[in-house]
C-alpha cells in the first residue's frame, strides 16, 4: 500500500517563495508509483494541501489531516522543504512530533539549536572547531562601534542569527557600514551577529544520512562575483559553484572529517549543509544549513549528482530514513 507523504514548504519568513520552489522539485521527482505525494502550503494566511490539479483541502491543524471527497486523508510521513520559520527553526516539527508523524529533518531541539547561529558556534567551539570572531547583539544593546570593530577589525559582516538565503547579510569597511548593516539585519531578526572577515577559499560541505550510514557528499567550492555570497550570487546566477571543489586532497579529507564531526557532535539526521573557509589550509566553520536548497540548481542535489545519487533516490532515502 502507497505511504501518504505531505511535502510541507512556504513558511513564515522571507524564503517563502524558495521554499515553494524546493517543495515543487521535492514533488515532481518523488516516486508517484510509489508514494502519494501531497503539495502542502503552509502559509501565515492558510495550511491547505494540493491535489495534482492543484486544488486546495483545508488542513486540519489538530491532526495534520484533511478532506477530500469525503475521503479523511492522514500522512505516513512528511518531507519538510520549508527554509527559515516555522520549518528550519523546529517549530513545525515539534508539532509532528507532538503528533507521532515522521519528518525528513532532525528532531526539533537540533533544528532551533543550528538556526540560531550564534547557539551553533557556541556548541561547535566546545568541540575544537575553528570560527571567525564574533560579536552579538540583541535590539535594544547599546552599539559601541569602536569595541566591535577592536574584536572583529574590517571589513567585518553583519548578520541576522536567525534567518538564511542570505537575507539581511551585509559587508562593511567603515564605521559607518557596520551601522547601516546592523539596522539591515535587524530587518530579519532582533538578534544579530557580527563576525570577522575571513580570507580564503570558501566551500559548501553536504552531510546527509544514506543508507543507515554519515555520508559526507562531494564538496562545492562558491566562487562569488560580488564581494560575498549574497542573495544575488546565490540565486540570480552571480556566482561558480564548482563540485567537486578544486582544493587539495588534504584539505578535502581536513573539511569532511571537520564536517562529520560537526554532524555528529550536533546530534543531527536528515539533510545538512555546511559552510566553511579555509585559512592556513584550517576550515573554519560558517553556518549549518539544515533545510537546504532542493531545486535542480541547488548545491546539495549538485552534490548528490556527483555522488552518483538521483533526485529521486535522494528523496526516497530522506523518507526511508524517517520511518525507520
Amino acid at each position: 500500500m502507497k505511504k501518504n507523504i505531505a511535502i510541507i514548504m512556504g513558511g513564515y519568513s522571507s524564503e517563502v517563495n524558495i521554499s515553494l520552489k524546493s517543495g515543487n522539485v521535492v514533488y515532481k521527482h518523488l516516486n508517484k508509483e510509489k508514494y502519494n505525494a501531497y503539495r502542502v502550503h503552509v502559509l501565515k494566511e492558510k495550511w491547505v494541501a494540493l491535489d495534482n490539479e492543484s486544488n486546495e483541502y483545508q488542513i486540519n491543524k489538530s491532526d495534520f489531516s484533511f478532506i477530500k471527497n469525503d475521503e479523511h486523508i492522514t500522512f505516513d510521513c512528511v518531507f519538510n522543504a520549508i527554509h527559515g520559520n516555522p520549518g528550519e527553526n523546529g517549530m513545525i516539527l515539534s508539532y509532528l512530533e507532538l503528533l507521532n508523524i515522521p519528518h525528513t529533518s532532525a528532531p526539533f531541539y537540533q533544528m532551533s539549536l543550528t538556526f540560531n547561529k550564534r547557539d551553533t558556534l557556541s556548541v561547535v567551539k566546545e568541540y575544537g572547531v575553528k570560527t571567525a570572531k564574533s560579536v552579538y547583539l540583541n535590539k535594544g544593546d547599546e552599539i559601541h562601534v569602536e569595541n566591535i570593530i577592536d574584536k572583529v577589525n574590517l571589513p567585518c559582516f553583519i548578520k541576522p542569527n536567525n534567518a538564511g538565503s542570505s537575507y539581511g547579510i551585509s559587508k562593511a569597511y567603515t564605521k559607518e557600514e557596520v551601522l547601516k548593516g546592523i539596522d539591515l539585519a535587524y530587518q530579519e531578526d532582533s538578534s544579530i551577529l557580527i563576525e570577522s572577515f575571513l580570507e580564503g577559499t570558501e566551500v559548501s560541505v553536504g552531510v546527509i544520512e544514506y543508507q543507515n550510514e554519515i555520508k559526507v557528499l562531494p564538496i562545492t567550492e562558491i566562487v562569488s562575483e560580488n564581494d560575498f555570497f549574497d542573495y544575488e550570487a546565490k540565486y540570480q546566477g552571480k556566482s561558480q559553484e564548482i563540485t567537486p571543489a578544486r582544493i587539495s586532497k588534504r584539505k578535502q579529507n581536513r573539511v569532511e572529517e571537520v564536517a562529520k564531526k560537526i554532524y555528529k557532535a550536533l546530534n543531527m539526521s536528515g539533510f545538512t549543509r555546511s559552510e566553511f573557509i579555509f585559512v592556513n589550509d584550517e576550515p573554519h566553520f560558517l553556518e549549518m544549513n539544515t533545510v537546504p536548497g532542493m531545486t535542480e540548481e541547488s548545491i546539495l542535489p549538485q552534490q548528490a549528482a556527483a555522488a552518483g545519487i538521483s533526485l529521486e533516490d535522494l528523496f526516497e532515502n530522506a523518507i526511508l530514513m524517517a520511518l525507520k
